[in-house]
């Protein structure tokens, strides 16, 4: 992997230590470029006349897509954001009292609320001895009520990844729709929704995919796509064709809206391929070993605990100062130039309550990253607590 080049090619590197890329991940030049240049275009040209004129520009985004997840570009729709693409599958379902759903310990807060507001009977699967799903306990909890299996890929809060694969034979051996949350897995791991086997998958564009806030697109399977209809419909999800009667789209563009930031659509795609060159295999195993070495070094440092655990790790990376609150010890290293975030209970009660853990300072690690920033950020931390 040529890291000087992509440093090179990312103006933020030149400015800050960025380890913040499960939040929002630095976008490379040519991401900036699309989105501004087809602004400037826009302004000049209008808005309908421009996009009239670039359509096959756009549809170029669906089949990248398409390729990122080695889907059909039919089986993509694209979004704001990751949350209205969960959103999109999960309310379509229509699931309510006397139906059950699976989840996993690690949930995020607002698939949690979703579920809690179905009115359906929410049931939180085990973890195993590594800290991830457990699997058995899955299958265990399988009746004829479950309606719907739901979990993250890599949860928010740390660098666990869930045994998505496992999970989707499951499901669909016992035909219960599996809905993804790959919001922090898109851009960092290799994902396959044929090998995933899952009915749904929902991803941001933000994170790991290095693009455009007010991004994110959905991967829907024809099998499950063909039973929903979405619980809000426009005249793009779907055709007026009499005065009583109506048409829902018959591909995955039936949980759109006509609406769209079209200049950022664009960035998505250029943020999608910028990452398919590179490959996602090659982006992933370094992102694994930059993170392994972080978590090693943090692991060394006198009261520091690391609060990862899994069989399967990722790029996300918790720790937790002794007597160190995490929002003041995230401050102090934004001030050397030091970008990190906080994770908080309010993001995953289920996992926080159960493990009672503390408010964590999260620092993700991406491909651009390099040892010397690593370094940098284990010395200043090794600083801000010697010095408490």
């Amino acid at each position: 992997m040529d890291v000087s080049r992509y440093r090179a090619e990312t103006p933020g590197c030149a400015e800050v230590i960025h380890f913040n890329n499960a939040g929002a991940a630095l976008p490379p030049a040519v991401v900036v470029d699309t989105v501004v240049d087809y602004l400037r275009e826009e302004a000049v040209r209008g808005g309908y006349e421009l996009a009239a004129a670039t359509r096959g520009r756009f549809e170029d985004v669906y089949a990248s897509v398409a390729r990122l997840l080695g889907a059909r570009a039919e089986d993509v729709a694209l979004a704001d954001n990751a949350t209205r693409s969960w959103q999109a599958v999960f309310y379509a379902l229509r699931l309510g009292p006397g139906d059950k759903i699976l989840t996993c310990r690690s949930e995020y807060a607002s698939n949690a609320i979703a579920y809690l507001q179905s009115g359906a009977r929410v049931e939180v699967v085990a973890d195993d001895a590594t800290g991830q799903l457990d699997v058995a306990d899955l299958e265990r909890r399988i009746d004829g009520n479950v309606k719907l299996i739901s979990m993250n890929h890599v949860p928010t809060h740390s660098g666990l990844v869930n045994p998505a694969e496992q999970v989707g034979a499951i499901a669909e051996r016992a035909g219960i729709p599996f809905l993804l949350d790959a919001c922090q897995s898109a851009g960092q791991l290799d994902l396959d929704v044929t090998r995933l086997r899952c009915g749904a998958l929902s991803a941001t564009g933000r994170k790991y995919l290095r693009g455009p806030r007010g991004t994110g697109f959905l991967y829907v399977h024809p099998r499950l796509r063909d039973r929903l209809e979405p619980a809000m419909l426009d005249l793009h999800s779907a055709t007026w064709t009499a005065p009583g009667r109506y048409e829902v789209d018959p591909t995955a563009k039936r949980f759109e809206v006509w609406e769209r930031n079209f200049g950022i659509t664009l960035g998505l795609g250029a943020a999608v391929d910028y990452a398919l060159e590179i490959g996602l295999p090659a982006i992933e195993e370094r992102v694994r070993v930059l993170a392994a070495r972080l978590r090693e070094a943090l692991g060394a440092l006198a009261g520091i605990t690391v609060h990862d655990r899994g069989a399967r790790k990722c790029g996300i990376v918790t720790f937790s100062a002794a007597g160190l609150p995490s929002p003041e010890v995230k401050e102090r290293l934004a001030k050397a130039g030091i970008n990190t975030s906080v994770t908080h209970r309010t993001s995953a009660q289920y996992e926080f309550t159960a493990r009672d853990l503390p408010e964590a300072v999260r620092a993700s690690v991406h491909y651009y990253n390099t040892d010397d920033e690593i370094d940098a950020l284990v010395t200043e931390i090794g600083r801000i607590t010697a010095a408490a």
